[in-house]
């Protein structure tokens, strides 16, 4: 004999949720008509801070009249018996509070109750605090208690957009570096085929080629006060170059690995390089002693800034600081660490003083002397950026491995042209990369040295207005802080 299991009560979702919330409602039943004590001191700084931040400019105008009590005052209209007053204990909780705040005497008390219940008084640089026994104490504040006021983001100037005017080919190889002498009449290209090119900068015309290293000339620059020329590249050498001459004169020797970059102080016979060994050497420029030896950075220094005040000395590293170096000492004086990716090129202002520095997250701009941060630019250009440059009218140049070469304002960080260079029949599409760029001494021209192999010049269009190119701009609304 088998038996039968008892059949399965089906209930819909519907029922049972319903049965959830009578067993909740069973459960909590007993809490029902239980109010928390009250606790009247909270209450009552909850009501001040209302009325204070909600009605305090109505609190005046709309203040109850205050009328003498007279006998028999109220008397009955058309009949109609007067309307009794409210006891107190018809009031509610809240309103027996709110009757019971004291009103200050004057608008001046009622503002000094107000100062009294801020959390920190600014006075100056100073702030003070209020103590338990009504004394006041003065500290310095690590973060300012303050309102927050909107952003007002300069607007930018107006640039003309700039356009490729003629294109000159000679190296062998990548074009590396560039530098301009004072005078403005030639400059000169360092290339991946070891060789050295002086160019006419008026007609792109080649006049001299040199040749005196094994690898890679990534590093120039020309003094101001002497008829020379400084080269640097991936053979570890640095060489000077008497240009009367045309030949090498000096050698300085003692970096371990290749050297990527060089500059030349502006008031002092020196040179700066600085390389994959991870350091910034400081060399006498007449008898090739090594002065000094700024170590500090983990990886490859690829940028240097030279200043005639502190800082004198501003290098960028792989390892995505920037130091600011004393040259006296040597020490640092400050280390940068806003990056999240390797800088690789350093421009400063040729009238405030100020620095930008590219890396491939970033193109942030800098106060000098202490370093502070100002500002990033508007946009993200996405890209390994190798080169930066800057003129005094104000417009920063950035050209990286893409071949895009973007344009923007100093003042306000907009960018207000994005391009792209053309790769010259010959070459392939991937050799479109950017690996220094400058502008002439007068800042109307910019010369960018490239991966096909060419040098590219660069100037404003003259038939541009703020008409047919107006500025596309709008203020950050989410600017991040680094």
């Amino acid at each position: 004999m088998t038996t039968k299991d008892p059949p399965v009560e089906v209930r819909t979702v519907k029922a049972l949720a319903n049965l959830l919330a009578k067993r909740t409602f069973d459960m909590f039943a007993q809490n029902h008509g239980q109010k928390p004590p009250l606790d009247e001191a909270s209450q009552r700084a909850k009501v001040a801070c209302k009325i204070r931040d909600e009605y305090s400019a109505a609190v005046d105008e709309y203040k109850p009249r205050e009328q003498p009590a007279q006998p028999g005052a109220r008397a009955a209209v058309n009949g109609a018996a007067p309307a009794a007053a409210p006891t107190s204990e018809a009031k509610s909780v809240t309103a027996r509070l709110i009757d019971s705040m004291p009103e200050p005497a004057d608008r001046a008390q009622k503002q000094l109750d107000e100062h009294k219940k801020a959390l920190v008084l600014h006075q100056g640089q100073k702030a003070v605090v209020p103590t338990s026994d009504g004394a006041t104490k003065d500290y310095t504040p690590s973060a300012a208690v303050a309102k927050r006021l909107p952003s007002k983001w300069p607007r930018p100037a107006w640039h003309a957009p700039w356009k490729n005017y003629r294109v000159v080919s000679g190296h062998m190889g990548w074009v590396r570096s560039i530098a301009f002498e004072p005078g403005n009449e030639w400059f000169c290209t360092g290339s991946g085929d070891r060789t050295i090119k002086i160019w006419d900068l008026a007609t792109g015309q080649l006049r001299l080629t040199l040749t005196g290293h094994i690898e890679q000339v990534t590093g120039l620059a020309v003094s101001r006060d002497h008829p020379y020329m400084f080269s640097c590249g991936l053979d570890k050498m640095v060489k000077c170059w008497d240009m009367e001459y045309n030949k090498v004169i000096r050698q300085y020797h003692g970096h371990l690995s290749g050297v990527y970059c060089l500059k030349l102080h502006q008031d002092l016979n020196l040179v700066l390089t600085g390389g994959r060994d991870s350091v910034c050497r400081v060399w006498d420029m007449r008898t090739k002693v090594q002065v000094h030896c700024l170590s500090g950075h983990d990886e490859s220094v690829s940028a240097i800034l030279a200043n005639a005040t502190m800082p004198q000395v501003i290098t960028g590293s792989h390892d995505k600081t920037i130091r600011m170096w004393d040259i006296r000492k040597p020490s640092t004086i400050s280390t940068l660490t806003y990056h999240k990716k390797s800088v690789r090129g350093l421009a400063a202002h040729p009238e405030d003083y100020a620095f930008v520095s590219a890396s491939a997250d970033n193109i942030k701009k800098f106060q000098l002397p202490d370093g502070t941060f100002l500002h990033n630019m508007l946009q993200q250009q996405r890209a390994i950026v190798n080169c930066v440059a800057c003129n005094e009218d104000g417009v920063v140049v950035t050209g990286a491995d893409n071949g895009s070469l973007w344009f923007w304002d100093w003042k306000s960080g907009n960018n207000f042209q994005m391009g792209n260079t053309i790769v010259q029949p010959g070459s392939l599409e991937s050799e479109s990369g950017i690996f220094a760029c400058s502008f002439d001494q007068t800042g109307t021209r910019l010369l960018t040295c490239e991966a096909d192999k060419t040098i590219k010049f660069w100037r404003e269009d003259d038939s541009a207005t703020p008409e047919t190119h107006p500025i596309n701009f709008r203020p950050p609304k989410d600017m991040r802080r680094f």
